[in-house]
């Protein structure tokens, strides 16, 4: 299970303890906010997405969408995500619960800009109720094969 993964990763850091597991599911951005009692823009949501047979989360606020224009500005290539029964296959977290730690080292994460207006965020922690409060420093330091911030969205 990908919880047990990212606990493991967190237990070698010392923040296991912060992972927050919850009796309902926070898969969606609103469903999270709600259990977290936080506004839904603080939500950190990971979207995975292919560029070729490469792929990519872009870690992002939860009040923001990908910007068409800036995605392929960035990647060169159109915004396309992963389909969502191969979610799991190939990030090793289930839809709903992606996150960007404990991946396999061919997924690469970007953390989007959006996430940089507040002092913490809420990722999940590879289940569908599961979420870790974090500081920007942190999710950058804790988040699995970074590459880069990038500015890739816009206002919902």
């Amino acid at each position: 299970m990908a919880l047990d993964a990212v606990r493991k990763t967190f237990e070698k850091e010392g923040i296991a303890n912060r992972i927050i597991e919850l009796d309902e599911s926070s898969a969606t951005v609103a469903d999270a906010a709600k259990a977290l009692h936080t506004e839904e823009a603080r939500i950190a949501k990971s979207m995975s997405f292919l560029v070729d047979d490469q792929v990519n989360i872009i870690v992002m606020a939860g009040d923001v969408k990908i910007d068409n224009h800036k995605y392929k500005e960035y990647f060169h290539k159109k915004a396309k995500m992963v389909p969502f029964n191969e979610v799991e296959q190939l990030t090793s977290h289930p839809a709903g619960g992606v996150c960007s730690f404990a991946l396999p080292s061919n997924v690469n994460v970007y953390l989007d800009r959006s996430l940089k207006r507040f002092k913490t965020v809420f990722p999940a922690c590879g289940s569908r109720n599961s979420a870790i409060e974090l500081n920007i420093s942190e999710l950058e330091h804790y988040s699995s094969n970074v590459q880069d911030w990038v500015d890739v969205t816009k206002l919902a």
